[in-house]
């Protein structure tokens, strides 16, 4: 019995000493640690964790008034493979050996830049050479393309176990391609650095977002991402920008530029009761003939406005009644001198127009008409003049949301900064000596069609996060009247004359289907210490104005700069321009917004609609508020056949794996069919889809591309 406690004892006692050691070795292992090996370990851990990583937010969107998207980020990636992950060497490297084949395969057959063979080979020698980050691909990919290629061997596995890594870069697109480019503007290729023009830099702070900050560790060989701040998205912004319109006034002016060889193109057109620009173009020739937009000249270019500042003259004049439209001018034979220098009308090689009212003045566009009574007001105390233009608040500064914009400079008599002289005044009164913006000539015209009411043109209507409005912008009354009543009567009266009097300058602006009334305007461009010779005279042309005259809806201003073909004429150059637009933009709104149709009077027998093919209930839904008749069977898709009594339909055939034929039907309509069978959809044009490269029948395969063409 002693034996065995002995033995108990004895075992116990090994047991009780084996802890002790233990337990003393681990307190020698952490005192090495703490005190001897801190450094070494400490380093080791930072090698392992990576803190304050910056997560990038997304930057806002830019939508058209409309909601149509303009401008957004979308991810593209560059794609790696590491293969020294442990997954791909356990087992003698199974797994890699048993995919390599096929993965060679389908990265020929996805990529098509290598062989299959070329593709083994590289990757082969990667593996055995322990190399991290393999590119498998030198270009980025977009998003839709990545996630096919984690659908391929190996590849759908994992990043854990294939060792597939991405970098995600953001491109910034814009859906409509070059249109209103300039003004919506372009973004650093570092988009931490935010816009560099247009909207993109005026609104940067709001589009940019806040970055987050996560900390990355590696845990069993993997890099583990935990996000500790999270990044707050940048807001959307709503322009004031119309597509339709925007598409509208950059066709009308390329045609001008093209036909005229213009250096320099313009057009702004504003709705006249808001002041939201609905489309601004800047075109530009480049050195090979091309036009393009390469700078905001619209909103920042200081130029002497030529002959549409004479409305400002005359509206100036009228406004304190020191002339009447009816006034009767000597013009003579189109040449007369004032101080040291000699003024010339355009057609003094004809004789001039001697004596012609001052209405007349306008029409025909004679600077020294204008001038000469001017002068007669103005003349013995010409800062009485300046003084009314700065009233008008012509001159003060509209904070334009397009960075670069600039201000009007109107010279005063009594600033000794600028020299003034005898013939100061009546080159002043018809747009020389002062330099305009042409956003301001167009903020001045748009006044007279706003019943005198002078506002702020602008381009942003609101800043948006997540569908809620955070911030809007509404119409800003710069000058609630710019002049008396009686004044703008007189004014208007003279601008209709100007297209529509047989002495009018701009009788070609003169439509059958829009009443338009503007002015025209040509100067020549100074060339700084050269005056105005130098190198052959250069020629702006312009026409301002608005329409429809009744009741104006749009004001417009187009200017072209040093036209290389034809006589110079704002009438017949920027005029025909002016007109182009004007009647697109009234046809536009014609079908926009018809007029009030009492549904109750319609005569189902003469209004039958023309019917896209489409979703059978949106269909039913319309024909039901027209209260007109449809037949049919009830169905999800159907093509619609409309004869002089009915629209009566037609079932179309819509299963998951084969294309169907799409003629007919709408972008939405199609796009949305298209992309639920797993097809990557690409538009062209709009309207109805009138081709598809895919045949109807064709087996729709995921992942596969689709072009539809819409006219």
């Amino acid at each position: 019995m002693s034996d065995k406690r002995k033995n108990i004892v004895l075992r116990f006692g090994i047991v009780y000493i084996a802890i002790c050691l233990s337990f003393f070795a681990v307190l020698y292992r952490i005192a090495i640690i703490q005190f001897v090996e801190r450094d070494k370990w400490l380093a080791l851990g930072a090698q392992s964790v990576k803190s304050n990583i910056v997560v990038k937010p997304n930057r806002g969107n830019i939508y058209a008034c409309d909601g149509r998207l303009m401008a957004s980020s979308i991810p593209n990636y560059y794609v790696y493979m590491d293969l020294r992950v442990p997954a791909l060497h356990e087992n003698d490297g199974k797994l890699f050996k048993d995919n390599i084949d096929s993965l060679a395969i389908y990265l020929s057959s996805f990529f098509h830049d290598r062989s299959a063979y070329e593709y083994k080979t590289l990757l082969t020698r990667a593996y055995r050479s322990g190399i991290g980050e393999f590119q498998l691909f030198p270009k980025k990919i977009t998003y839709s393309q990545l996630k096919l290629l984690k659908t391929i061997p190996l590849f759908k596995l994992g990043r854990n176990k294939s060792g597939l890594i991405t970098k995600v870069f953001f491109k910034r697109v814009r859906p409509f391609g070059s249109l209103a480019k300039r003004t919506i503007g372009d973004i650093y290729a570092d988009e931490a650095k935010g816009g560099k023009n247009g909207i993109e830099l005026s609104f940067n702070s709001s589009l940019l977002g806040t970055p987050g900050v996560s900390i990355r560790q590696k845990v069993a060989n993997t890099y583990m991402e935990n996000v500790q701040v999270e990044p707050i998205d940048g807001m959307d912004i709503t322009t004031t920008i119309d597509v339709d319109l925007q598409d509208i006034s950059e066709k009308a002016l390329m045609d001008g530029v093209l036909k005229f060889d213009a250096a320099v193109g313009y057009v702004i057109l504003m709705e006249v009761h808001s002041g939201e620009v609905k489309a601004i173009v800047n075109m530009q020739r480049n050195s090979d003939g091309s036009y393009s937009e390469n700078r905001n000249g619209a909103v920042s270019d200081m130029v002497e406005p030529g002959s549409t500042f004479k409305v400002v003259s005359l509206m100036a004049a009228l406004d304190e009644g020191k002339v009447r439209i009816t006034d009767t001018v000597n013009t003579y034979n189109g040449q007369y001198q004032f101080g040291n220098r000699i003024m010339t009308d355009h057609n003094a090689n004809h004789g001039g127009y001697h004596k012609i009212t001052v209405a007349q003045a306008i029409y025909a566009s004679s600077n020294i008409g204008i001038s000469r009574a001017i002068v007669k007001a103005y003349g013995h105390n010409p800062a009485e003049f300046v003084n009314k233009l700065y009233s008008m608040k012509l001159n003060e500064r509209m904070n334009i949301e397009i960075p670069g914009a600039a201000a009007p400079f109107i010279r005063h008599p009594n600033d000794k900064s600028h020299e003034w002289s005898n013939t100061t005044l009546p080159w002043m009164s018809v747009g020389y000596e002062t330099q305009i913006p042409p956003i301001y000539t167009l903020a001045f015209y748009n006044s007279i069609a706003n019943d005198g009411k002078l506002i702020r043109p602008f381009f942003v209507k609101s800043i948006s996060k997540n569908g809620q409005i955070v911030k809007e912008f509404r119409t800003e009354v710069i000058n609630p009247a710019i002049c008396k009543p009686t004044t703008l009567k007189d004014i208007r009266s003279t601008l209709l004359g100007v297209v529509e009097n047989k002495m009018g300058t701009a009788q070609c602006v003169k439509s059958k289907y829009v009443r338009i009334a503007g002015k025209s305007g040509t100067a020549q461009i100074s060339q700084g210490k050269g005056g105005y010779k130098a190198g052959g005279t250069k020629h702006q042309v312009s026409f301002c104005g608005y329409f429809p005259y009744e009741h104006p809806l749009y004001s417009c201003i187009v200017v072209m700069r040093q036209p290389g073909i034809g006589y110079a004429s704002g009438g017949t150059m920027t005029g025909s321009v002016f007109k182009n637009i004007a009647e697109r933009v009234m046809a536009l709104n014609s079908n926009r917004k018809p007029n009030h149709v009492d549904t109750d009077s319609i005569d189902a027998e003469h209004f039958i609609p023309v019917t896209k093919v489409g979703y059978y209930k949106a269909i039913k839904t319309v024909m039901n508020s027209l209260r007109l008749p449809l037949k049919g069977n009830s169905t999800d898709w159907v093509k619609a056949f409309a004869d002089e009594k009915q629209t009566r339909t037609e079932k179309i055939v819509v299963t998951k794996n084969v294309v169907p034929d799409l003629n007919g039907m709408g972008a939405k309509d199609a796009v949305f069919i298209l992309e639920n069978m797993g097809l990557n959809v690409q538009v062209q044009g709009r309207g109805k889809v009138v081709a598809q490269n895919m045949k109807p029948g064709t087996f729709a395969r995921k992942g596969s591309s689709i072009l539809i063409n819409l006219q």
